[in-house]
């Protein structure tokens, strides 16, 4: 004898199933004939792909501020997702104290080079507070400056290449809060060209604790700010094997993957030297030029994309680089003449004279490695001019933190062993690294 209540049970349950499956199918069916959307940066569907460490500091970690007397580092990338400044936030803000600024290159809240650069010790003008630059004389904070500093926020939005200094100062910043018993708080940001890239030297002993090699990490780093002060800490990098007493405020729903606009956070460009996101990416292995008498571009519609000199036999040079077989870039010749720009302090390298010059063409940012790019850039122009290039010994030794560059190009040493010439040391960072990763 059938159980009546049972029937009708499976009945119901039969006719929701056919039901969710035609509903599901119909679904489908309007989805796949809708045209597929594109997804811009900024666009709502990506808004909140992203959100940063100073978007999570007032409202899920607020414990670690209130009632203390803060100091603030950070230029002016260091907003929050509304477009406020963080220093405005933090003086407005009744739980807390802020009572000192520390800032990078000219404006702590600009960066536009055609204002007045800050004096190592200047005044604020919207807060009244006391600002220091850390782009000088001095990098690392004074007990002086810091005087009762509880806690020190750092927020500043890096670009992924170790010679771009804010990873130095972060160093800097962190040794300062040891040696004065004051805690940090790291607010963390997407590294904009995604953390999947590496490469390059490891710094050598003697450029250790410099402005642009604070620490052994590579050049391209692939690392957040949030990770790197976790390395510099857990590997006690820091002099006399200090550690801070450091909080990492972490980004939610970033991706190691992520290009900077997947995130849906606004680009605010690091420099007016670097207009687009192609001269940034560029800008992390043709930044090199900046140390050779050779035209990196600025003054020009693609700064660090065009590299040139008006001696440079430019055809044969983008020759030799094509037959490198450099992954995701076509090197093209071209002609351009620098010009001085309404933000440049000075007038660039070459400027008004036409430059025979090498167009550094990005066709795939994913298989490009912009540092090998660069030193394949400089082999070339050494190779066919080595009576002309001229290399500034103490910038080069800045942006690459080891001599042993410059001894292979003048020994006209081929890039491919120059790459491989750093591969080990790099393996052996990778795997270190990964255990500060936090995404």
């Amino acid at each position: 004898m059938y159980n009546t209540k049972k029937i009708i049970n499976r009945l119901f349950s039969n006719v929701a199933l056919i039901i969710f499956t035609t509903t599901f199918f119909a679904l489908a069916l309007i989805n796949c004939s809708a045209p597929t959307k594109k997804i811009e940066s900024g666009s709502p569907e990506i808004d909140q792909a992203v959100t940063v460490g100073s978007d999570r500091l007032l409202s899920e970690f607020g414990h670690l501020i209130k009632g203390k007397k803060l100091a603030l580092v950070t230029n002016h990338t260091g907003r929050l997702s509304d477009g406020t400044h963080l220093a405005d936030t933090l003086f407005n803000y009744p739980d807390v104290e802020l009572i000192v600024l520390f800032g990078m290159h000219f404006n702590i809240r600009s960066n536009d080079y055609s204002l007045p650069r800050d004096k190592e010790k200047d005044i604020d003008t919207e807060t009244g507070l006391t600002k220091y630059s850390l782009y000088g004389e001095v990098h690392k904070p004074t007990p002086e400056m810091l005087e009762d500093v509880e806690v020190i926020i750092f927020d500043i939005q890096e670009v992924g290449a170790r010679f771009y200094e804010h990873i130095n100062i972060l160093g800097f910043i962190m040794e300062a809060a040891a040696e004065n018993d004051i805690e940090l708080v790291v607010l963390d940001r997407p590294n904009p060209i995604n953390g999947l890239k590496m490469d390059g030297f490891i710094t050598d002993d003697e450029f250790l604790y410099g402005f642009g090699a604070f620490a052994k990490v590579p050049i391209i780093h692939g690392m957040t700010m949030g990770e790197l002060a976790s390395l510099y800490n857990g590997e006690k990098m820091l002099r006399g094997e200090l550690q801070a007493k450091l909080h990492v405020i972490e980004m939610v729903g970033w991706e190691r993957s992520m290009w900077f606009e997947e995130t849906g956070q606004k680009w605010i460009k690091p420099s007016p030297n670097l207009p687009s996101f192609e001269s940034l990416l560029a800008y992390t292995g043709t930044c090199l030029f900046e140390g050779i008498n050779v035209s990196e571009g600025r003054g020009t519609e693609k700064p660090f994309q065009y590299i040139g000199a008006p001696w440079v036999d430019h055809e044969q040079a983008a020759l030799l680089l094509n037959d490198l077989n450099l992954k995701g870039v076509i090197f093209e010749a071209i002609t351009f003449t620098p010009q001085k720009m309404l933000f440049h302090g000075s007038p660039p390298i070459l400027t008004g004279e036409e430059c025979k010059g090498i167009y550094v063409n990005i066709r795939d940012r994913d298989l490009f490695a912009p540092y090998k790019a660069g030193v394949a850039m400089v082999w070339a122009i050494h190779k066919l001019h080595p009576d002309k290039m001229e290399w500034n010994e103490s910038t080069m030794n800045r942006l690459n933190g080891t001599r042993r560059l410059e001894k292979m190009i003048h020994a006209g040493t081929h890039p491919s062993e120059i790459f491989a010439s750093w591969e080990e040391e790099l393996a052996d960072f990778k795997e270190m690294g990964k255990g500060y990763f936090l995404y």
